[in-house]
């Protein structure tokens, strides 16, 4: 006979212990990770979990290491919160924490080494170059095409990233590139749909195809405008959302993540799926897409928050 639903939810509150959501950081999407944060702090306290806020800074860390929680829930986007860091720090202290280990993190976050990564292990990834001191457009242009993406290395929610349809704007867009890493990305652009794919403990949520009338899925449109559309189902058939799917999880291992994470794929006209990033720790807001895909799949937003609290059971305190 199994134990009744209030029985299951107490024993997992009592695995869980006190957990600490930290969120906010030092990093350009502080904003976006303080709206993740206390939206994963509040599932977490509604499933009875004793569970707390921590507005994180580095200068906080003795402060965690003395009121020690059981567990540690990350929240936090972008640099010090999703680039192995911080995942680091809190197993050299003995603490569990939810999602990938710091080499998945430091992979995921940076987009030339993944795409480096995948391109070795044979997974389709879109042409790029990286930029050194110099820019050549005229040869950047003849080797790539237009149009073009142009990124900053290690930076998410799409900060810093253009998309190039002439030659003559390519120098300011790697400029303002640059104002968020030294390390710029120069990649083809696939014509076609934009599509992603959750993976959380193992299990594939649904695609989701991205649509804006913006020039591309950027910041505005991930955060602010009511004109994005996201479409799940995607309108793929069986067999075409079963090979986004087998391809994330390729990606995903590639990079060593694991407890859960975001794919993002261009799909050219051909139906072709191309690799665009993996983020190690995908933003759980109003206007998220992996608590999205879990709506589509039947899970409630806690019971996804609960999945990927699960993720830090496994890691030894």
């Amino acid at each position: 006979m199994n134990p009744a639903p209030q029985t299951d939810a107490t024993a997992f509150a009592t695995r869980a212990g006190r957990v600490a959501v930290l969120m906010g950081g030092e990093s350009a999407e502080r904003e976006v990770s303080l709206r993740s944060g206390n939206a994963v702090l509040a599932a977490l306290k509604a499933r009875g979990i004793a569970a707390y806020g921590v507005d994180w800074r580095a200068a906080r860390l003795p402060e965690l290491l003395l009121d020690r929680p059981d567990r540690v829930f990350i929240a936090l986007h972008g640099r010090g919160g999703e680039d192995g860091i911080l995942q680091g720090t809190l197993q050299l202290a003995g603490i569990p924490y939810t999602g990938s280990g710091v080499l998945g993190c430091a992979l995921s976050m940076d987009k030339i080494r993944a795409k480096e990564i995948w391109r070795a292990t044979g997974l389709p990834t879109p042409e790029f170059l990286i930029v050194d001191e110099s820019l050549d457009t005229a040869a950047v242009v003849a080797r790539l095409g237009l149009p073009l993406m142009v990124k900053p290395a290690r930076e998410g929610s799409s900060i810093g990233i253009s998309l190039v349809t002439r030659a003559a704007d390519l120098p300011a867009a790697v400029a303002l590139a640059r104002e968020c890493d030294p390390q710029v990305l120069i990649e083809t652009y696939v014509r076609g749909g934009e599509y992603t794919v959750a993976l959380v403990g193992g299990e594939v949520l649904p695609a989701i195809k991205l649509e804006t009338p913006r020039a591309f899925y950027d910041y505005e449109a991930k955060y602010h405008a009511d004109t994005t559309r996201y479409l799940c189902p995607a309108g793929l058939s069986a067999k075409d959302e079963a090979t986004l799917g087998a391809l994330a999880h390729k990606a995903f291992a590639a990079l060593d993540a694991a407890g859960w994470g975001r794919v993002d794929f261009m799909r050219d006209e051909a139906g072709q799926p191309w690799l665009i990033e993996l983020n190690a720790v995908p933003g759980m807001t109003d206007h998220s897409l992996v608590p999205m895909a879990a709506a589509q799949a039947g899970w409630s937003f806690e019971e996804l928050v609960s999945r990927i609290l699960e993720s830090s059971f496994g890691r030894r305190a």
